[in-house]
């Protein structure tokens, strides 16, 4: 399970006027606000196109096209996702300060691949779990918050807010679309639905997205 929320797309007009520093080409510019959307003119995405298309050299401006959204999705999820170090921000809640703070249910976990006799198996382990967990907050004994935090399921579901760019999103794409978790294919798909995304990581890659 992958849940993409809050997501918010900044700085694309200074990223563009910045695209066209090179050749001083400003004048060319034809993009405009509306409503508080940034819309690029046909003039501007031509010229974005071309840019991504040459190679990474020239597509520099992307890495300034900056998105934040908030992704939930299980701690093994979380694992393959930390490779993108470069380019990224996120802030997470805390399992090892707040684990304890709200009752364990499976609906804390992903579990929808799981075949029924593993889901009530797991059921009964989560189960255990909370009543670990009520323990640890009657008594505050640390061997009990010890195997909350050792015995958490990889299958946990934590939020994140992550805050990276649309080149590190392009090679997310192109590297992650045919990976054998469906997490990925939910994140390329919310990947796709950002502003010029399928112009502009279709031109990255040469493909029509």
């Amino acid at each position: 399970m992958l849940k993409v929320e809050r997501v918010s797309v900044m700085n694309l007009e200074n990223a563009m006027r910045g695209a066209r520093n090179p050749l001083n080409s400003w004048e060319r510019s034809d993009s405009y606000d509306e409503g508080g959307r940034y819309v690029l003119g046909e003039n501007d995405l031509s010229l974005a196109v071309r840019l991504c298309s040459a190679g990474s050299d020239h597509r520099k401006f992307i890495r300034q096209i900056f998105v934040s959204m908030d992704i939930t999705a299980p701690l093994y999820w979380w694992k393959e996702f930390d490779t993108y170090k470069v380019g990224t921000v996120a802030n997470s809640t805390s399992t090892m300060h707040k684990l304890h703070a709200k009752s364990l249910e499976p609906d804390d976990f992903s579990t929808d691949h799981l075949t029924p006799a593993s889901l009530t198996e797991f059921e009964r382990y989560v189960g255990y779990l909370e009543t670990v967990r009520r323990r640890y907050v009657a008594d505050k004994d640390k061997a009990d918050w010890y195997d909350l935090i050792q015995l958490l399921p990889s299958s946990y579901n934590q939020m994140r807010t992550v805050t990276l760019n649309y080149e590190v999103l392009a090679s997310i794409y192109y590297a992650r679309r045919n990976h054998k978790l469906d997490e990925w294919h939910t994140l390329c798909a919310a990947i796709l639905e950002l502003p010029y995304a399928r112009e502009l990581l279709g031109a990255v890659g040469g493909e029509t997205l």
